[in-house]
């Protein structure tokens, strides 16, 4: 039985960043970046899809030894442009964690559209952009998982708690 590795989502910004990669975070840490107390074991990005952040992102994926979750040994297929270009989701295990990727969040967003948005702020060292708190809203009304329903309770408390704020 094998280990899985630690989630070091500080790892995974870290080379992220230093690939280049242009990404904007979603899902559990991006509530968390907004006030969420929830736990989560993944990081899961939404990436420009242009060419270059692909190769970039394919290049950095390589470093981090990615492998696609759930797919066995034998049938490891390349994180290449073209299989990131190709799907809209990609989950994967890599020597720092989980990480997922999405190309087109529901409900039909995309890396321009949330980086417009988007907040800039500090997680554990890292500058970066996280999705704004209307728009994981939205992701989490979409996904509609009961997991994502809890999550959207504690998003719309917090966006109470903002829209209070004197400012």
């Amino acid at each position: 039985m094998s280990e899985l590795p630690r989630f070091r989502p500080d790892l995974l910004l870290g080379a992220l960043l230093d690939g280049g990669v242009r990404f904007v975070i979603v899902g559990g840490l991006a509530a968390q970046a907004h006030g969420s107390p929830s736990l989560t074991g993944d990081l899961d990005i939404c990436h420009a899809i242009d060419r270059d952040n692909l190769d970039r992102l394919a290049a950095v994926l390589g470093e981090l030894a990615a492998v696609r979750r759930g797919s066995p040994e034998v049938v490891r297929a390349p994180l290449d442009r073209r299989a990131l270009r190709a799907a809209d989701v990609v989950t994967l295990t890599t020597r720092h964690g989980d990480l997922d990727l999405l190309a087109h969040p529901d409900p039909g967003l995309d890396f321009g559209q949330l980086a417009q948005r988007a907040l800039t702020t500090e997680i554990m060292g890292w500058v970066v952009l996280v999705a704004s708190l209307d728009d994981l809203v939205a992701m989490k009304r979409a996904a509609g998982r009961p997991k994502d329903l809890i999550e959207l309770e504690v998003l719309g408390a917090l966006r109470e708690e903002i829209d209070r704020r004197p400012g």
